[in-house]
Order: C-alpha cells, then structure tokens, then sequence
C-alpha cells in the first residue's frame, strides 16, 4: 500500500475534521475536492475529473464512490476500507447512487457539508447532486473546512515540502547551466524536468510556465517553443514537487546582455521580496504582506507593472494548478500561522519596454518570522 503517512497522522487528521464537524452541528461531509481526500486518507488519483465522492461521517465511517477504474487505486492508495462503484451508462446518475450510500448511512434530514468550491465537482454535477439531494437532507457549503486544516503542515509533511525545495533548486540549477543563446526551450524544460524526476519527484500540479522575447511577460503557460536570441530574456515559473507537496520558484533571466530595466526591476523585485518576507509571520494577515508588496513597487515609475496578488499558498496539491488557498492580495484577512507554506512572486511585467523581471520564493513560517526553502541566491543570473 503506497501511504505516505503513519496511521496515526491519518487518525490525527481525521479526528480534527470530526471535530470541527461537531463544532458546525455536521452529520456528515461530502468530500469532492482531490486534495482533501489524499490528506485525509492517502487516495492518490486523477480520477477526480469524474463524479467521485468520499463520505465521512461524524461517527467516522468513510465510504468512497467512484469508477471501476478507481476501485484499486483507492486500494492500493488509500486506508479506505468501502469503496463503491457507479457504472458507466447513459443517462446514470451517479449522485442518486450517492443518495442511496447516505440513506444506508440513515443521513436523511440531517445536516451535510458539501466541498462545492473544487474542481473536482462540476457546475453539470453539482446540480445533479443539489437535484438528487433536494429534500433529502439539508446542504451546507464548506468548501473550505479541510482546506483550513491542510494549512498547517506536519513534520512529514514539512520534510515532503523541503525535499520539493531540494528538487526546485536543481531544477533551477540546470535552467542557470542550459540558459544561452540559441539554447532551444524545450531543452531548458527538458532538463529541469528531468531533474525533478530524477530526484523521485513527481508531476507539478500545473505545467512549468516558460517564455522568452515578448513571452517573457506572460505568466501562463501556452504550446510552442522558440530558440533564444543572442540578446533575450527568459522567464520561468515551475515546482519541485515531492509526494504531490509543491515548492515553487520564478526568476527571469536576461540573455547576453540585461537591459538597464533588467537591472532596475529586479532591484524592485528584489526590495519587494524582503519587505513582503518581513510581514510573512504568524499573526499577520495574508494582506499584510501584499501592502508590503505594494508599497515598494507603487512608489517607483513601474506600479502598472505589477499584479494584485503576490503569491499564495502551497501543499499537496492536484491538477490544473498547485495554487491552494489562500492567496495574498489586498485586504485578505486570513491570518498567518506557524508552519504554513507560502510562494511569494514578485511579478513586474513592463509592457511600455516589453520588460520582464520576476523573482518567486516558497517560505515556510517559523516561530520567529519565515524560512526560504530555496537554498540558492537570489542575484540576477545572465545567460
């Protein structure tokens, strides 16, 4: 059984949940979101973009309904003992096969909390199972109770997450030595890939976002790939990634010869990164560290380079992104705790001088401020 946690992490983990479950007066949780099912009990699949739903129960009982595809990942992955399958047919419902596990749960008129906010869930699904549910059973949305308890890392799970930096680093590393004029994109993601995968790393929640030219100032991932000019600039955003826990980093990199707004930017990304790393503590607010954000960029002639958001959280994490909940932005009163992990990306994209410059960090936050994962410097690198 591949479970990358004790038996008694699980147990902790679930024991919180229930709490908080008797805290909020619910019978039972719907769980659709991939991330709180492989936290809660170790199921590791991408099966997710299907109808699937694990139960828990105050008194404890999990059931899991999925696909037959699933049936032996969640028994090979997973401590869950009741797997349920729904069959694959025209016109099936899988939500009323779903009714019939809470009926049998003697869930009728009880009070459910539903995971809505996932990508594991559907707007079509979703109204299958507000429809299937209607008069049932009385729905909530708590989306994010699990979430909040995935926030605060572990032991093992921090030893996952600084491993993930380890690979980040090599990863970057290999990107420095490939860098140069007429190196081909596809040979930079090639070997940082290769590092991670290389390391007994795993597949990012997202693709690595490269870019380079006029590219260098988008921040999405797209198809295509180009050779560097003899004078360039080259922007990166990827993850180590360790037993699905994430650690990013972004840089751009000039090619041949930065220009002076290279250099200016990068003084600013650099200024932003410590000011924001001075707010990053428990006890501070996620929109305390993007005022620092704000602070250093507005006040030089790029304010319209930056973004409105500066970075935000991280963990194990699943397909389409490794961005988890919450993110620093304006205003954001979510409030900081020890041993949560933080990506902090200083973005300035300049459109006037089609000038890129970026500088991305992943923090864990300690009892005295914040730790940079990543061990290399953070001065601007030319290829």
């Amino acid at each position: 059984m591949a479970l990358h946690f004790t038996a008694q992490e699980f147990e902790s983990r679930e024991n919180k949940v229930i709490k908080s479950m008797k805290e909020k007066s619910l019978d039972a949780l719907l769980l659709f979101r991939q991330e709180s099912m492989y936290w809660l009990t170790g199921y590791d699949t991408f099966g997710y973009v299907f109808f699937q739903c694990l139960v828990l129960t105050s008194a404890g009982d999990k059931i899991l309904l999925t696909r037959a595809p699933d049936l032996r990942q969640a028994q090979n992955t997973s401590n869950i003992m009741d797997v349920r399958i729904w069959v694959d047919r025209d016109n099936n419902n899988p939500a009323d096969g779903l009714k019939s596990i809470l009926a049998e749960l003697s869930l009728e008129n009880k009070n459910l909390g539903v995971e809505y906010e996932t990508y594991g869930l559907t707007g079509k699904n979703a109204m299958r199972l507000n429809h299937s549910l209607k008069n049932f059973a009385k729905l909530y949305d708590e989306s994010f109770l699990i979430t909040k308890h995935r926030l605060v890392k572990s032991d093992q799970e921090i030893k996952y997450v600084k491993k993930a930096a380890e690979l980040a680093d090599k990863a970057l590393e290999k990107a420095w030595e490939s860098s140069r004029p007429g190196a081909d994109e596809s040979d930079i993601l090639s070997v940082m890939q290769g590092a991670i995968f290389s390391g007994g790393g795993d597949y990012p929640g997202n693709e690595f976002i490269i870019g380079s030219g006029p590219d260098a100032l988008l921040c999405r991932y797209f198809s295509g790939r180009r050779k560097l000019d003899p004078i360039d600039q080259l922007t990166l955003e990827f993850a180590g990634v360790y037993r699905h826990y994430h650690s990013a980093l972004m840089r751009t990199i000039p090619i041949g010869k930065p220009r002076k707004e290279h250099l200016e930017l990068h003084e600013i990304c650099l200024e932003a990164l410590h000011a924001c790393e001075s707010k990053l503590k428990a006890g501070y607010t996620a929109g305390d560290v993007f005022e620092q954000h704000r602070l250093v960029v507005d006040k030089t002639k790029y304010k319209s380079a930056r973004l409105n958001a500066c970075g935000y959280s991280l963990g194990a994490t699943f397909a389409p992104t490794w961005m988890d909940w919450p993110m620093l932005y304006e205003n954001n009163p979510v409030v900081i705790e020890k041993n949560y992990v933080f990506f902090m990306h200083m973005i300035l994209m300049h459109s006037e001088t089609q000038t890129a410059m970026n500088l991305g960090e992943s923090y864990i936050v300690s009892d005295t401020g914040c730790v940079r994962l990543g061990k290399l410097k953070l001065d601007l690198v030319v290829g």
